[in-house]
């Protein structure tokens, strides 16, 4: 379904995206890097690897433009089949892959493919953040690893019904030298990623469980009215944490209903694993004042202990002349 639709017919339109100015950076940067048929996008991946690139007539850019997400994955297959079997450098562009998540197929386009003559495939990620001194920032680098692993579990599926062919757990990530808009990159290792997606994908709960569960007439038709739009929503279960601002079109909704209902996880994953069985803001603030919890258990003497200390700093605070209830007032608290 179409979740930035959804999320304005229920009132909490999605609000982030990428500048068009970053856009069309990162477009410009991506053509730089594939162009002449990919001859620099090779020579950085020869250069970090060793082998010896191949002139620019000696790679082949196949076409791979079909009819419709299926089409282009099929297409993607038979020129990925077609590329080992030749024994040749190849680049695909934008291939399309699919890959079975909770039961229903998601197709996903990496940003380039490398088929060497031996057989191997590896996956290029092209990213508009900056290598400076052959260093980047740690966190873009792994959400890169991450989302580069799932397109190199994708392909996997390909290479298993393909006698030949194996896929890289080494994916080449390229980026802007320092503050030029010269291309640089770096090898990066993703076989944790891909363990540790492997095991997410596997937990999943199936779509056609979810469905299972959903109320008779439940509907997610945009056209309904938006209390039952709203209803319909909530009976599904959602995890909302504050990463999902920077991934889900209903995270503005999702961290509405869990401030509306004092979740814990609205303060963030690391909080809510520090909390234990505390799963609400109430039951954590009556813990820490001393109410009919135990306090022999650890998280709850915690929690006890900081309000101590919150309260020794607050009494002995200087106080600049104005009493301790109106500064509570202000917002002191």
């Amino acid at each position: 379904m179409d979740k930035a639709a959804l999320a304005a017919a229920l009132g909490s339109p999605s609000a982030f995206g990428q500048s068009q100015f970053a856009f069309v950076r990162g477009n410009a940067f991506e053509a730089k890097v594939k162009a002449d048929g990919g001859t620099e996008l090779l020579r950085l991946w020869c250069e970090r690897t060793g082998f010896e690139a191949p002139a620019a007539d000696e790679v082949a850019v196949p076409d791979l433009s079909a009819a419709g997400p299926e089409g282009r994955a099929a297409r993607t297959a038979l020129a990925l089949r077609e590329a080992t079997a030749a024994g040749r450098w190849s680049v695909l562009d934008h291939p399309m892959l699919a890959l079975a998540v909770a039961g229903s197929p998601a197709y996903l386009e990496p940003d380039a493919v490398i088929v060497q003559p031996d057989g191997r495939w590896t996956v290029v990620e092209i990213k508009s953040f900056p290598m400076i001194d052959d260093s980047a920032d740690a966190a873009k680098v792994g959400a890169a690893a991450r989302q580069a692993a799932v397109y190199v579990l994708a392909l996997e599926r390909v290479a298993d019904r393909l006698d030949g062919a194996a896929v890289n757990h080494s994916v080449l990530l390229v980026c802007p030298k320092d503050f030029s808009n010269l291309p640089t990159a770096s090898v990066v290792d993703v076989r944790k990623q891909l363990s540790v997606t492997r095991r997410q994908l596997a937990r999943l709960t199936r779509v056609e469980d979810i469905a299972a569960a959903l109320p008779e007439g439940a509907t997610f038709d945009l056209e309904r009215p938006a209390e039952e739009l709203t209803a319909a929503v909530e009976s599904v279960g959602a995890a909302y944490a504050p990463e999902c601002l920077a991934a889900c079109e209903l995270a503005f909704h999702c961290r509405e209903r869990a401030r509306a209902a004092g979740a814990v996880e609205a303060l963030g994953r690391g909080v809510r694993g520090e909390l234990g069985g505390l799963t609400t803001i109430g039951a954590v603030l009556a813990a820490a004042e001393g109410e009919a919890y135990d306090a022999t258990d650890p998280t709850v003497a915690a929690l006890r202990r900081a309000a101590a200390l919150r309260a020794g700093a607050l009494t002995t605070a200087p106080d600049a002349g104005t009493p301790r209830p109106e500064r509570e007032a202000a917002g002191c608290r």
